[in-house]
């Protein structure tokens, strides 16, 4: 709000012309930096896929292997699922799969050297993990919920460094 509490004008958003469509935005004018981006996701599942998980007895076979593939192959494959994000060059993927007591908890890293941000890689990584986990885990659990997806973590790039405030 301005001093006589009238609305700010939205900010113009990058990816809209004037007209309204969208188009992808320019970015070969920016400087090529190091970025890193986190994401985080869980899969939300019955005990009894748990257990199936943590004793290795998934009928469809290593369920945490096969969804951490598919994450790595997700961050390389984002320009193609979503529609205006840049083809980067990713130097770097890491994927982890925790198995918790009501399901798996899902973070991603994926690092780059290039003129724009790797948020959208990152998320995607950990969407498609998802993914592929309830895939793997449907036999045994045909109500997996995925969840809680978001970027934890940003650095590099013109708007700097950034984490996600944990609560307390």
């Amino acid at each position: 709000m301005t001093h006589n509490d009238t609305p700010e004008p939205p900010a113009r958003l990058t990816h809209v012309r004037d007209d309204g469509t969208a188009h992808m935005v320019d970015v070969s004018a920016k400087a090529v930096t190091a970025r890193e981006a986190r994401a985080a996701g869980r899969v939300l599942l019955s005990p009894t896929a748990v257990a199936a998980l943590r004793d290795r007895t998934v009928p469809k076979g290593d369920a945490l292997a096969v969804a951490r593939i598919a994450g790595i192959q997700a961050a390389k494959r984002t320009p193609d699922l979503v529609p205006l994000a840049h083809p980067v060059a990713i130097h770097a993927v890491a994927v982890d799969l925790e198995v918790a007591d009501d399901g798996v908890d899902i973070t991603a890293a994926v690092r780059t050297a290039d003129r724009t941000g790797i948020e959208m890689e990152a998320l995607t990584c950990v969407s498609v993990a998802a993914l592929a986990l309830v895939d793997m885990i449907k036999a045994v659990d045909k109500h997996a919920r995925i969840t809680d997806v978001r970027v934890t973590a940003k650095s590099g790039g013109r708007s700097g460094d950034w984490t996600e405030e944990r609560p307390a």
